[in-house]
């Protein structure tokens, strides 16, 4: 499909008003691309790049992907993605937690950073919690940033109570973000771990922002108020459901896409601006949890 050079500005500038800033000031588009499943078939590699490389064109510039997709194909694909293009381009991947002791997270980042042919990650994270402390993974994000290797480091998948545990441990507080499942029919962490890191400052990166499986996402973009807020707009369900998951300023959504016109309707949604009644009908349909709720984690 062709695009107009005035669709394609009109959504660079809403992804470079829609931002969100990390504790130390760097300021991101707040959709950026997620990898995850991409580079495991050789016969969508082509397409899968072409992809990434025009989410790259619209403005969402940060891509995310991890030594676990495609046990590295995925680091190996973004690679070749963003070859020549490196300084458009904030680079996340992410560590497994068997790898992300002192030594072995050393091992692991090095590993990723030849896969992808760069010379440092702008952030790396702890893929989720496993059996190594956080005191030693945290010794080992420090001291890849001393060598250079990670600008910023982070953690995906933790609850509030790993949060809270991960601040009182020494440079824990250096955390830049935490990526977690968030979306319209998946809202537990907004009862407790959405204000805690508002207090900290700290962003959240929601991952599978419109639901992980097609069943999941046809239940989420069918639902009725989803379609009448976007014949509204004269858009599509899902980029309402998208703009949801930005309104705050304080979210950083990683739509995953290989169609090109999947990745276009996923950057036009920055330029979707709910209003309070859209938002307020959004919560009647989706409620905001009540209590405690245990963290999704795909």
């Amino acid at each position: 499909m062709n695009y107009s050079n005035e669709q394609i500005t009109e959504i660079n500038d809403a992804l470079k008003k829609r931002t969100v800033t990390l504790p130390d000031g760097t300021s991101l588009p707040s959709l950026g691309q997620g990898t995850w499943y991409m580079g495991e078939d050789s016969q969508a590699r082509s397409k899968e790049i072409k992809a990434l490389q025009f989410g790259i064109d619209l403005g969402m510039t940060l891509i995310d992907t991890a030594e676990m997709y495609g046990s590295g194909d995925s680091e190996r694909l973004v690679g070749e993605a963003i070859k020549g293009r490196r300084d458009e381009v904030f680079l996340v991947s992410k560590v497994y937690p068997h790898n992300s002791g002192l030594d072995s997270i050393a091992i692991a980042c090095e590993n990723s950073l030849k896969r992808l042919g760069v010379e440092q990650l702008d952030l790396y994270l702890l893929h989720w919690r496993g059996g190594v402390p956080l005191e030693e993974t945290i010794d080992g994000m420090e001291k890849l940033k001393r060598e250079g290797k990670i600008a910023r480091w982070g953690v995906s998948n933790f609850d509030t109570s790993d949060m809270k545990e991960l601040w009182s441990t020494p440079n824990g507080e250096n955390c830049a973000i935490n990526q977690v499942l968030y979306h319209a029919g998946s809202r537990g962490i907004d009862f407790d771990l959405v204000p805690w890191q508002q207090e900290h400052r700290m962003p959240i990166m929601a991952y599978s922002p419109l639901a992980h499986n097609e069943s999941s996402k046809k239940r989420l973009i069918s639902d009725p108020i989803f379609n009448e807020i976007a014949q509204k707009y004269g858009v599509k369900p899902l980029q309402i459901a998208l703009a949801w998951t930005i309104r705050s300023g304080q979210v950083i959504a990683i739509p995953k896409a290989v169609q090109e016109q999947h990745v276009f309707e996923n950057a036009q949604a920055a330029t979707i601006e709910l209003s309070e009644e859209d938002l307020t009908r959004i919560d009647q349909a989706f409620p905001k949890p009540t209590r405690k709720m245990p963290l999704d984690i795909l």
